[in-house]
């Protein structure tokens, strides 16, 4: 019950919307209870003959003897019991009758559908206004938790995300949200309705015959044991249904993302064989839980109806031979209210097995908001808005397994201005390093220190916008060409854009496009060419200027002449800038500063490019296998 009443918590934030909504709900139970029981009386009334009231004199007898007036008390005590309830709906009947008795018949008639027509239209007004008021607590409910969740997820490392399935967390933030709306919302609806509705009708039940009442509750612990089986059973499908619904998404989320592989590949078909035999799964779980949920209210209905029938049978039987005090019109009265109980009693059942599927919805989506990020700002973070003088590694070892080291006592240091270029086999932890900086992930050991401070000091958001990232996998958004570049300045002026597209060599294929800088790209770019996409990476970055630049392979994935034109706008970048750049073509960071050679998690040399190739060494075999040809 706890992730219960944490979801409650988001409801309790609408308590201006949930008052009026509740107010309406129990003035809808009452107008209903009236509409049901205000006909019999009025019938009674309208369409039996007058009779006047007679009072009888006392008789003057002769006493009984003791032990008979003993038992006359005890009788007389009974009496008064069954009269003192059943004296309520007689008195409610004289009234009645003796303020219609001012009126003419067809007036009695206009009295009648009068009251009957106000008493519905009263009772659907309300029922309308609890939907209304309503409304924005079910929607302000999906809004506030995948708000939090979306928020969350931002909050989160890169380490969270290498261990969960983009699919399963789009799943989390539609598809459980949704099924928790739907069950607190259902819950809350029922909350004051049902349960009054019950209440209300088990009274008038009580008043009008306490022994036929009696006899249906016999049926309530018949009813609680099949709500109970249902709702554990589904309980269990919900947890399956939910888990396959994540893998649909996980499955078509990578098909479209990877849908160049899977043509190229001309795998089509074992794609669509994985997403069939997924949904095939789903479609299962889904018709089983879809059976148990319909069968549940059909049987807790049954049960109800068994119980009518059973009164029907033995209560109709009394008032046929005359052995029961019932009118007729108050029998009917009773199974009135006796089969309105039935929709309630049916609602409860509903919505104790929507609160079992919602529970486990609830428990997933409280998982991920449960999850600490595992790197966070500290007590007191500080904010730096400059970088100064040096960039500086201190015996930096880091894994992202216990065990197997993908970094091991690194040392550097990258002086302001500085073009520092990170070469080495594929794998030997130089992304890693740079991943570091920027407070992807944190060191086990050692620390990282920008002007002598510790990063773990800086504020996260403070730091990173210090630095400008360019990776070979370019990230663009399904948005126009300008929107990409000033990506999240809304306000930048469109002549700093045009001199950023114009260094980067940008600007004359974006005029080439169909709507020039209003072109949209399509969902990560796809309507652009390599080159293209990161040349308008390399756009943003040039917009943002950054003091500290990061570039991770960013041409190793280009042909020839886009080569050079991004390597041209990355020299233009470079000038005046302190630059960090990972590079398979060793043509690419001749030019550079200083070069570091890492290896399997080790820095193994470092100099310039005329020092290391002269050496004999790693750089010196990478350099002669790339040349070799020339």
């Amino acid at each position: 019950m706890k992730d219960y009443f944490r979801v409650l918590r988001y409801v309790f934030r609408y308590w201006r919307h949930i008052i009026p909504s509740t107010v309406c709900m129990i003035l809808f139970v009452l107008f209903s209870a009236f509409s049901l029981t205000a006909i019999v009386p009025l019938l009674n009334v309208l369409f039996s003959e007058n009779v006047p009231v007679q009072i009888s004199a006392p008789v003057n007898a002769t006493q009984p003897p003791p032990s008979v007036q003993n038992e006359a008390v005890q009788k007389d005590a009974i009496l008064k019991i069954k009269k003192d309830v059943s004296g309520i709906k007689e008195r409610t009947e004289q009234r009645v009758r003796v303020y219609l008795s001012r009126f003419s018949k067809i007036d009695q008639l206009k009295i009648l559908c009068i009251i009957l027509l106000i008493g519905f239209l009263l009772k659907n007004f309300f029922a309308v206004g609890q939907t209304y008021y309503m409304a924005a607590v079910e929607q302000g409910l999906i809004r506030d938790l995948r708000n939090d969740l979306f928020l969350h997820l931002h909050r989160m490392s890169l380490d969270f995300f290498h261990g969960e399935r983009t699919g399963r967390l789009i799943s989390r933030v539609t598809n459980d949200v949704k099924i928790v709306n739907d069950s607190i919302a259902a819950a809350i609806n029922s909350l004051f309705r049902d349960p009054l509705s019950i209440a209300i009708y088990v009274a008038l039940m009580i008043i009008i015959s306490w022994k036929l009442t009696l006899l249906v509750s016999l049926l309530i612990p018949v009813t609680g044991w099949v709500l109970s089986t249902m709702g554990n059973k589904l309980k269990q499908d919900s947890e399956i249904m939910q888990n396959r619904m994540a893998d649909l998404t996980s499955i078509l989320s990578e098909t479209l993302y990877g849908i160049r592989v899977v043509k190229a590949f001309a795998m089509e078909k074992f794609e669509i064989k994985k997403f069939l035999d997924k949904n095939e799964l789903y479609r299962k779980t889904v018709v089983r839980m879809t059976r148990i949920r319909k069968l549940s209210p059909a049987l807790t209905e049954y049960i109800g109806l068994a119980a009518g029938v059973f009164v029907l049978y033995f209560g109709g039987a009394e008032v046929l031979v005359g052995k029961n005090a019932l009118s007729p019109g108050m029998f009917i009265l009773f199974l009135g209210c006796l089969f309105s109980l039935m929709a309630p009693l049916k609602l409860l059942g509903q919505v104790y097995t929507s609160t079992k599927e919602g529970l486990v919805a609830a428990r997933r989506v409280f998982r991920i908001l449960d999850t600490p990020p595992s790197i966070t700002n500290s007590e007191k973070p500080i904010v730096v808005n400059d970088f100064n003088r040096s960039i500086r590694f201190k015996h930096v070892s880091f894994h992202y397994l216990p065990g197997e080291n993908v970094l091991s006592d690194i040392s550097m240091e990258v002086e302001k201005g500085q073009v520092v270029a990170l070469v080495g086999p594929s794998g030997g932890g130089k992304s890693t390093l740079l991943d570091l900086l920027v407070r992807f992930y944190d060191p086990q050991t050692g620390s990282i220190e920008i002007d002598g401070m510790d990063i773990k000091r800086i504020r996260l958001d403070s730091l990173r916008q210090l630095m400008g990232i360019v990776t070979q996998e370019t990230i663009l958004f399904n948005d126009t060409v300008r929107n990409n570049i000033a990506y999240g300045m809304s306000d930048i002026p469109d002549e700093l854009i045009f001199n950023a597209t114009k260094a980067a060599n940008a600007h004359d294929f974006i005029l080439e496009m169909p709507e020039g800088y209003q072109t949209t790209i399509g969902d990560r770019g796809m309507k652009l060419s390599g080159g293209q996409r990161q040349r308008l990476a390399i756009a943003r970055a040039i917009l943002k200027n950054p003091p500290i630049l990061i570039f991770d392979e960013a041409t190793s994935s280009l042909d020839t002449q886009s080569e050079l034109l991004v390597q041209e706008a990355i020299e233009r970048l470079l000038v005046g800038r302190t630059s960090l750049v990972i590079a398979h073509r060793l043509s690419t960071v001749q030019n550079a500063n200083r070069i570091i050679v890492i290896d399997q998690g080790h820095i193994v040399q470092a100099g310039t490019h005329n020092e290391l190739v002269k050496a004999t060494g790693l750089y010196q075999k990478l350099f002669n296998m790339q040349f070799r040809n020339h």
